[in-house]
């Protein structure tokens, strides 16, 4: 068995977007899928509709104030194909860049676009994923039907739900909403503190303390016997990569939830270590204290 945990309880999420933060933590965010992006979509397309219709409106009483003569087929068709630009690829790009990487289909429905690794979507990646989805997804210009059939397919297939535009861009949606509300992680049980300082957990890595942290933090929400199951097939993965054993007679669920805190306790430990020489080596990038700042040091001057 590997990393992700089963939610056998329906509606409780995981993070199973694969995203990793340049700390090399991994994000636990749920990527988005064809459902929600199609609501979003839809909601967009009023926007856009509503949007072109002002277009027309302002471009008509425009064209009609020009002089006889210059109001011709061609400047109209220009029109036209500069409202549609504006309409097709400049509402998503703009939304994107300037809203934090949400349109308001997307903000409605709680989506969020990003970059492949998790990081803001930029301008490129928007004008990209815009140009790509009105040349081959929608409305689609090249081949449509053919297109939209492929753009399904590859959304369906994707393990993040990505469609085309996004596999070109190098990013992908997420949704920014938690579906559940999580458990804090575990404090150190008293009794087994002398059996948690003694592990050696340099074994541990990151994809299976993860899937224990989404085991102990939602093991509330999961049925017997699948809870039992999953904790009993989780603890044999932990065992077999750290020493010593548990005393007898630890429960599973016990054991991995002690391990889990442990192992926050130290990566804690080693934080506070690492800022406390940041701090001697170099004070000016220490954070400024609780009492105000530049100014406590000198509050009795």
């Amino acid at each position: 068995m590997n990393a992700q945990p089963p939610a056998p309880v329906a509606g409780a999420s995981g993070g199973d977007a694969g995203l990793v933060s340049g700390e090399a933590v991994a994000l636990d965010v749920r990527a988005a899928r064809i459902g929600s992006r199609v609501l979003a979509l839809l909601l967009d397309l009023v926007a856009q509709a509503g949007i072109a219709v002002g277009l027309v409106v302002c471009l008509s009483a425009a064209v009609a104030a020009f002089p006889a003569g210059l109001a011709d087929a061609a400047l109209s068709s220009a029109l036209q194909t500069v409202g549609a630009i504006l309409v097709l690829v400049g509402y998503p790009t703009l939304w994107e860049r300037f809203a934090g990487g949400r349109t308001p289909g997307k903000l409605v429905v709680g989506l969020r676009v990003v970059r492949i690794d998790g990081g803001p979507v930029g301008l490129r990646q928007s004008l990209t994923r815009a140009l790509v989805g009105v040349a081959v997804e929608w409305p689609g210009l090249v081949l449509p039907l053919l297109s939209w059939v492929a753009s399904v397919a590859v959304m369906l297939t994707d393990r993040r739900g990505r469609r085309l535009g996004d596999l070109v861009a190098g990013t992908m949606v997420v949704h920014t909403r938690v579906a559940t509300a999580w458990r804090p992680a575990p404090l150190l049980a008293p009794a087994l503190a002398g059996w948690a300082y003694a592990l050696d957990l340099t074994r541990l890595d990151d994809d299976l303390a993860l899937a224990v942290r989404q085991y102990v933090t939602r093991a509330h929400r999961f049925a017997e016997p699948a809870r039992s199951r999953l904790a009993g097939a989780l603890w044999a993965e932990v065992a077999a990569v750290t020493t010593p054993p548990p005393p007898a007679g630890v429960p599973q669920g016990v054991c991995l939830a002690t391990v889990l805190a442990e192992r926050h306790r130290r990566a804690t430990h080693r934080l506070h270590r690492a800022r406390a020489r940041t701090a001697t080596l170099w004070p000016e990038l220490a954070p400024a204290s609780a009492g105000g700042g530049p100014r406590a040091a000198g509050a009795g001057d």
